[in-house]
């Protein structure tokens, strides 16, 4: 049997239906089941058989599960289809909106007990959190969600740890939002449990704080993984839109089955949105390795693609980050104006506790374009404050090279011993290319 109420609970929901409908129980027990048998159930003594609660049910004009669980027959559909409504919200930028819609269907869901829509709701709530830099709240979000979710398959609590990962990695903590992520791929790999969808989130999330550790060749795999696995879709946002609609039409004509199927085709092809949001960040760091070829034209391009997808409306922290990664390479074409301009734009979207290494990136670029225009103490104010946003974070990747910036101002303007430190500082946290103090990549899926 499925879930029901306890027997005291349906007794109570049986009679106040019967006194509703104006039975006896003599009319509400025949011809299959005696006036007795009604009284005792009604009273709780007897815990009805599925066979009863559908004789019930029928003579009472009420569906199975209302008369087993108390909920109307249409609530998990009609919530599942504005769960959809609030994916297809967040989806095209209106956060506030779409938290607002969440936080209702939270509400209900907890009213009614219904833990898979709670967990839907909550990682709505987290999404919509992670757009806006609410940390700590969307952190939260997520770990809710994992908690709903705790009897669930491993892909089915993927985004919610993917979530709280992710909320980790803006906040600064590198080195456990990548342990989170690459436990999880490893217990996906080695366990055959290859959802596309799962590592897909997984793989793209892995790539920002794998860059940010200097773990560059392991970014590099992440991005060519995220890329292979990714759906083919023409217009995802208009056939969702179909599927949302068709699924309002079934459910008016009282059809909840065929509706679900297609909430449950609208609900992945706007997923398939979400992830192709997270994409850009494989536009991202294909952009960073074309920097780094001196392809410097096909980095601009792959960094502008990222940043239309990650417009400000959607997501103004991650925005703000791959702004740095452009501003680096229209330096490095002679733009350094144009660098200088976008990044004083999204400074004020980026702080110790929010973009923390990109913030970093900033301020050392500002820092090197000072320097060309030879304003020195303009230059060692950025190098600083770069320097300790690295420290606080530990990203030790760029540590070193920034220590070594920062020691060459200050020989060149006669503080040698302060040149010094600044030099051994460095040599502490140096380490060799593209890699960290990780251990093992996780297992590979099977493309």
């Amino acid at each position: 049997m499925g879930e029901r109420d306890d027997p005291g609970v349906i007794g109570r929901r049986v009679q106040r239906l019967r006194v509703e409908r104006g039975l006896t129980q003599r009319q509400l027990a025949e011809p299959v089941y005696t006036p007795a048998y009604i009284s005792t159930l009604e009273s709780g003594r007897v815990r009805p058989s599925d066979d009863a609660l559908r004789h019930l049910a029928g003579r009472l004009g009420v569906a199975f599960d209302e008369l087993a669980t108390g909920r109307p027959a249409r609530l998990v559909t009609e919530l599942r289809l504005r769960l959809t409504e609030a994916q297809r919200t967040l989806a095209v930028g209106e956060t506030e909106a779409a938290a607002e819609q969440y936080a209702g269907l939270l509400g209900e869901a907890e009213t009614h007990g219904l833990a898979a829509e709670q967990a839907a709701a909550l990682l709505g709530l987290g999404e919509c959190a992670l757009e806006t830099g609410e940390l700590v709240p969307g952190r939260q979000y997520f770990e809710r969600a994992e908690s709903c979710l705790a009897g669930a398959p491993l892909p089915a609590r993927v985004p919610a740890l993917r979530g709280r990962a992710v909320a980790h990695y803006l906040a600064g903590e590198l080195r456990y939002a990548v342990y989170l992520l690459e436990s999880t791929l490893d217990e996906l790999n080695r366990g055959g449990l290859h959802d596309p969808d799962a590592l897909l989130l997984l793989y793209a999330s892995a790539i920002g704080p794998y860059m940010d550790m200097g773990a560059h060749a392991r970014a590099a795999q992440a991005a060519e993984f995220a890329l292979a696995l990714a759906p083919q879709s023409g217009d995802p946002a208009l056939v969702a839109r179909m599927h949302r609609s068709v699924a309002r039409t079934l459910v008016a004509e009282g059809r909840l089955a065929e509706a679900d199927a297609s909430l449950a085709k609208a609900a992945e092809l706007y997923r398939g949105l979400q992830i192709r949001t997270e994409l850009a960040n494989c536009h991202w760091m294909r952009g960073y390795v074309y920097a780094q070829d001196g392809q410097l034209e096909r980095a601009e391009a792959e960094l502008r693609e990222a940043l239309g997808m990650l417009s400000a409306k959607r997501a103004a922290l991650y925005s703000s980050q791959v702004a740095v990664e452009l501003a680096d390479v229209l330096h490095r074409r002679g733009r350094s104006e144009e660098a200088a301009a976008l990044l004083h734009g999204v400074l004020d979207d980026l702080s110790p506790e929010r973009g923390a290494v990109h913030s970093a990136a900033a301020h050392r670029l500002l820092g090197i374009i000072a320097e060309d225009d030879r304003r020195t103490e303009e230059a060692e104010e950025h190098y600083v404050r770069a320097l300790s946003l690295l420290e606080r974070a530990g990203a030790v990747g760029d540590l070193a090279d920034l220590c070594r910036l920062l020691g060459d101002l200050l020989r060149r303007t006669g503080r040698v011993e302060a040149a010094l430190d600044a030099y051994r500082t460095g040599l502490g946290h140096r380490t060799a290319p593209g890699t960290t103090t990780l251990g093992p990549a996780p297992a590979q899926p099977p493309l």
